[in-house]
């Protein structure tokens, strides 16, 4: 599998702002809560390929980190503080170790997993203008708040990098040195990186307030328009969405695991919702792979 990375260019995101949100709200609203097997293994599924669809290696490796400090949190957690279940695999002092706590910890950071790659694809399709866009007159300040929390974390990490690097030149790397030297270092970048966010912060609310962000009547240039592919695609998800909603209302997603696990029987209802759930999971890798051939086709015909 080759190693590039879509990003910013799916053609995913080419869609209107409201069918990406749409799309996330579903596949986020049912993994976080769907505990059957079925269903965990769908959305683990296709939220590891779009993440990785979108991010390439970087994906992965986040991805593996994320997934294995979860998964092991999660378990070791409920299996110290949940004795439910009948089923007693051995005593720790007076501590019940049950199957039963065991499969729920794995479940549990499966969904909370597959919720976490979710929104690090949903960072990567909803840019901050999307985001202004769509709650900016109803919401201004959530729309504000929503497009600086998404992407906080990627700027404080190549802010951290452009520090990193300028100190590195000067011969004052937190990788040189012996450990004091390196802590103190670590400890005076980390310093730098929160002076910097903070400066950029005020200047940001001062230039927002400037700008008469959030007035009445006040609007704003952008470049999107609601076209007919975006409403064939939102009847899409619409429809697959509200079916597995159905799904999860009625229980058909759910499982029990106490006081003995119960693996969900694949009925009919089961069946078709897992269908509608992959077809609408499934929706925006099938659109960037698509894009991505017909421009590789584009290039060879020029």
């Amino acid at each position: 599998m080759e190693s590039k990375c879509i990003g910013e260019n799916s053609e995913f995101a080419s869609y209107h702002p409201l069918v990406n949100l749409l799309y996330f709200v579903f596949v986020i609203g049912i993994t976080m809560f769907s505990l059957s097997p079925y269903f965990l293994a769908v959305t683990l599924l296709f939220s590891w390929l779009y993440s990785i669809l979108l991010k390439g290696k970087k994906g992965i490796k986040m991805n593996l980190a994320m997934g294995i400090s979860i998964l092991v949190i999660m378990t070791v957690v409920n299996l110290f503080f949940n004795n439910n279940g009948e089923t007693v695999l051995l005593y720790i002092n007076t501590n019940r170790i049950t199957a039963e706590s065991i499969g729920y910890g794995i479940a549990g950071g499966i969904m909370l997993l597959s919720v976490v790659v979710w929104f690090s694809c949903f960072n990567v399709i909803m840019s901050s203008d999307k985001l202004i866009y769509l709650f900016g007159k109803a919401a201004p300040v959530l729309g504000l708040t929503l497009s600086m929390i998404f992407r906080f974390i990627p700027l404080l990490q190549s802010r951290f990098a452009e520090i990193s690097i300028g100190q590195k030149c000067m011969g004052r790397g937190h990788d040189q040195g012996s450990l004091i030297k390196r802590a103190r270092q670590f400890t005076k970048e980390i310093s730098i990186l929160i002076a910097w966010s903070l400066e950029a912060s005020i200047e940001s609310a001062d230039s927002m307030e400037a700008r008469g962000y959030g007035l009445r009547g006040r609007t704003s240039f952008h470049l999107f328009k609601f076209t007919r592919r975006d409403g064939v695609l939102a009847v899409l998800f619409a429809a697959t969405g509200m079916i597995v909603a159905a799904a999860v209302a009625s229980g058909a997603t759910n499982m029990y695991f106490y006081p003995k696990i119960v693996i969900p029987p694949m009925n009919v209802q089961t069946a078709g919702a897992l269908i509608c759930y992959c077809i609408l999971s499934a929706a925006p890798i099938i659109i960037d792979i698509t894009g991505e051939l017909r421009w590789k086709r584009s290039d060879l015909i020029m």
